[in-house]
């Protein structure tokens, strides 16, 4: 793929096996300020661009508030920039073209003039960073993701940041500048890397083994992100029932033979203190591997009401052949046990999984094994992506590879099955009643006053709700983005629905 970057000819789709953040432009002074400082900023202006997925979003955040807190002024555009950091994903091809691409384009900035440096931080340059740099020598720094925290000392190092006073004293700093267009909605990374050795994924070749954040620190996060009004906060990481088992091997090493461990915290006990720690109305669930579903867990779900009756499962596969192959922890039989267990304690749970069509060695009849899976469990949501190679993976090496041309095939296949099911699943609710978190005001629109996401719908990965004016001809003007609001559904769409306020 690097021996190609001055030469592609390939259309670049932002297109990840995970949600990808909508890029977004907000004033930088109304950034930086967004939280106390002792006085006005006038440091240089450094655009950060985020590629990629959620986890992401979270680095490049920190690294925001990082900047500021060193004199610098933020926005997560280039426009009026005087350097610019792309954070990299390098998950799969299409991920890595759009990064390359975003760095040229960066380049090209210097080149004119506009900008007075580049930077490339996060994944792609981990897995690649000695081949970019030979490659794209107009870059200034390349920072791996083990090199992140480096960002303020080499930017200071070349006269790109103050290289003394700090405009924001330590305890005044935030942990995160929010830089999407829903700052009401966020996400808490509760751990980074991955123990997992799936075979089509390179995520720990980047990320490294999997490494749970303190407890303490992201109840810290949690509730500043509440302070600030954030009102839903989406739990994301590689595999999300794997927190604090590394914490509790360590302790078990500590303790040595016969030794009594000290506790540690598991999955439960964080959300346990997320709950008692913050008022964050909304807490959601996602990359939660069923074979980590646990019985506790399970009550946990149907006990809080904070905890939303929402859950992300990645199942990858629906064919006990091919999770062998991909070297996935479940088989049919677990799936089908945790979603049982799930069920029979939430009824009104909403499931969301991907899948990955096209892996290695795929049969038909393992296609349909899928297809057959995913009918008889009608999961509410499912986000489906052909299989991508990547390099330096098993499934790089593994025999039957299928054509770009069957793999799209079998993609639209499923997503026809798929797109029936998510119809009938938003049909349920028509009549019924919703609480609805208010993302924008579409004051253009002639037939919907609003647009929000239910507790049933993730912001960015599935639908929305458009919300049509009040029969009584008030009400919605009233709601502001990042309020919550009760709906009816009157209608709806393939993935979208359509409600009136109560």
């Amino acid at each position: 793929m690097l021996g190609r970057l001055r030469t592609r000819d390939l259309p670049v789709f932002p297109v990840t096996a995970e949600p990808v953040r909508p890029e977004v432009d907000p004033d930088a002074e109304a950034v930086a300020h967004a939280f106390p400082t002792t006085g006005p900023l006038e440091g240089p202006r450094i655009g950060l661009v985020t590629l990629g997925c959620d986890k992401n979003t979270v680095d490049s955040e920190r690294m925001m508030a990082a900047l500021v807190g060193h004199g610098a002024r933020v926005a997560s555009g280039v426009e009026g920039a005087e350097v610019v950091v792309v954070n990299t994903c390098g998950f799969i091809d299409q991920a890595k073209e759009e990064s390359v691409d975003t760095i040229l384009e960066a380049c090209g900035l210097k080149a004119a003039g506009e900008i007075r440096a580049v930077v490339a931080v996060g994944c792609l340059v981990q897995r690649y960073k000695e081949e970019l740099a030979a490659e794209i020598p107009e870059v200034d720094l390349f920072l791996g993701l083990t090199e992140m925290q480096g960002l303020v000392p080499e930017l200071r190092r070349r006269g790109l940041l103050p290289r003394s006073g700090e405009p924001i004293p330590n305890m005044e700093r935030p942990l995160r500048i929010l830089s999407t267009d829903t700052p009401h909605t966020s996400h808490l990374k509760i751990s980074e890397g991955c123990d997992h050795t799936c075979a089509f994924c390179a995520i720990p070749h980047m990320r490294g083994l999997h490494r749970s954040a303190p407890l303490d620190e992201l109840v810290r996060e949690a509730r500043e992100l509440g302070e600030r009004g954030v009102r839903e906060l989406n739990i994301i990481s590689q595999d999300t029932t794997w927190y604090g088992r590394d914490l509790r091997r360590a302790a078990v090493q500590a303790a040595g033979p016969g030794g009594r461990p000290a506790l540690t915290p598991l999955l439960p006990d964080l959300l346990r203190a997320l709950l008692d720690g913050t008022s964050v109305p909304w807490y959601r669930l996602f990359y939660m591997y069923p074979s980590g579903i646990t019985p506790e867990m399970v009550e946990l779900l149907a006990t809080e009401a904070r905890l939303l009756p929402y859950l992300d499962l990645p199942i990858q596969h629906g064919s006990d052949g091919v999770l062998k192959r991909m070297r996935r922890p479940e088989r049919q039989a677990t799936i089908r046990e945790r979603i049982g267990w799930l069920r029979e304690a939430v009824p009104e749970l909403v499931l969301r999984t991907t899948v990955i069509v096209g892996f290695p060695g795929e049969t038909e009849r393992e296609f349909q094994e899928m297809l057959d899976l995913l009918e008889e469990l009608r999961f509410d949501r499912v986000g489906a992506f052909p299989y991508s190679l990547e390099e330096g993976t098993p499934a790089a090496e593994m025999e039957g590879h299928l054509s770009e041309g069957e793999k799209r095939d079998r993609l639209e296949t499923l997503l026809d099955v798929q797109r029936e099911i998510s119809f009938e699943k938003n049909d349920e609710w028509v009549g019924r009643r919703l609480t609805v978190l208010v993302d924008r005001l579409t004051p253009d629109d002639p037939e919907h006053a609003a647009e929000g996401h239910a507790w049933t719908q993730a912001v960015d990965v599935d639908g929305i709700t458009r919300i049509l004016p009040p029969e009584s001809g008030s009400g919605v003007a009233a709601v502001k983005p990042g309020e919550m609001m009760e709906v009816e559904v009157v209608d709806h769409l393939e993935y979208d629905l359509i409600a009136r306020p109560v």
